[in-house]
């Protein structure tokens, strides 16, 4: 199939490039041009009418939307998740589980590799997040203390086999008994280690680091906290080159400041932008569960019964919107952040993230106000708003 999007504003990593046409055939983008181009031979055309297109985001860490779960386990639920991530212009995201007992993680594997090898009709459902259960029971925030425990090995093992080597991302806290052995044994396998729930030293930190990690997850939360004296999972995180940090931009989890000092010192390339939203995202406050535990959510912000941060309701079109707004970051920098760095730290940064000759045509229309009004997976129009 031939697409033809006119007379966008189109986002790259480095600037913005005013009116211009981009032609996608079979899936792939094939030309970006300032050139006049005939709508006659496209089976289909967008007018963008001068509103941004843009890479479609790429959110590594969420654990549903919609009321809707990833540890439900089904395509119903998948479906719906990924609806809901079409309408805020996520074309890629990778499923992340909550810590829970051993039975409920081989089954979501199982369930998520088979959706991710069907025939998937909303957003792409490219990998999975394992978010626990190795974790430290002092910064486990809403993972659910009952099932933490040690890494094995054998356990692993037992995760990439129902994976069905779809497992991306295993998050870890270093510090717990044969993490180091685990995170070099995923890096041997491929598989991208993220330093997570811990409350590692600097030295420990940084030992993990050296092992193969490479992603702080949802840097400044559940951790260590920073201290010049112990500079610990933070400090090893912003000033090792090797890491890339997550950051929850719903100026809630974080002071603005300090997403500002993780950019100042890790550069965009270095921050991954993500939601970690779960089920009440796109729904109204009320009374919804994480992990099997009851979660409150007003005003947006979702916390146990006492008052623990439970995952966010934010999307990333939001997040986006808050760095440009909140922060004064140039939009196609807070792009960056939401597409090309996720991309790049999952290993995929060579198909998708950005607007380029040869990559997956993943893209997003949006106006001033990061409202989408088209999103394409796969150069299909899968969502669409009259513009």
């Amino acid at each position: 199939m031939k697409l033809l999007i006119k007379n966008a504003k189109v986002i790259t990593p480095y600037e913005i490039l005013n009116n211009r046409n981009v032609i996608v055939e079979d899936g792939k983008i094939v030309d970006v041009t300032s050139d006049e181009v005939s709508s006659e031979s496209f089976l289909e055309v967008i007018d963008a009418k001068s509103n941004y297109l843009s890479p479609g985001f790429i959110d590594i860490h969420n654990h549903g939307n919609s009321g809707y779960d990833f540890m439900d386990a089904n395509f119903e639920a998948f479906d719906e998740i990924s609806k809901f991530h079409l309408k805020n212009g996520v074309t890629s995201y990778l499923l992340t589980t909550i810590t829970s007992k051993h039975e409920d993680l081989i089954n979501v594997l199982n369930t998520g590799s088979a959706y991710i090898e069907s025939s998937m009709r909303y957003s792409n459902m490219v990998g999975i997040y394992l978010e626990g259960p190795y974790f430290s029971k002092e910064k486990k925030g809403a993972q659910p203390e009952k099932y933490l425990k040690n890494p094995t090995i054998e356990e692993i093992d037992e995760f990439i086999k129902a994976s069905r080597n779809h497992l991306t991302v295993v998050s870890i806290a270093p510090e717990m008994e044969n993490s180091l052995d685990a995170i070099r044994y995923l890096n041997e396998k491929g598989i991208k280690v993220a330093m997570g729930h811990t409350n590692s030293t600097y030295d420990i930190a940084k030992k993990a680091i050296d092992a193969g990690a490479s992603i702080a997850t949802h840097l400044y939360n559940g951790m260590r906290t920073f201290s010049h004296r112990e500079p610990g999972i933070i400090g090893a995180s912003l000033t090792d080159e090797r890491v890339r940090c997550e950051i929850i931009a719903d100026m809630i989890h974080i002071h603005k400041a300090a997403i500002e000092l993780a950019i100042d010192v890790k550069g965009f390339d270095s921050i991954i932008l993500i939601s970690d939203a779960m089920m009440a995202a796109g729904k109204l406050d009320g009374e919804y569960t994480l992990g099997g535990q009851d979660v409150s959510v007003k005003e947006g912000k979702a916390v146990l019964k006492d008052g623990t941060i439970a995952g966010s309701t934010l999307t990333l079109n939001k997040a986006v919107y808050n760095l440009v707004n909140h922060l004064g970051i140039k939009l196609n920098d807070a792009v960056r952040m939401a597409s090309l760095s996720s991309a790049r730290a999952i290993g995929i940064g060579d198909k998708k993230g950005s607007i380029e000759i040869g990559k997956d045509a993943d893209m997003i229309i949006f106006d001033e106000k990061l409202n989408i009004l088209n999103t394409i997976v796969n150069g299909e129009i899968r969502y669409y708003k009259d513009i």
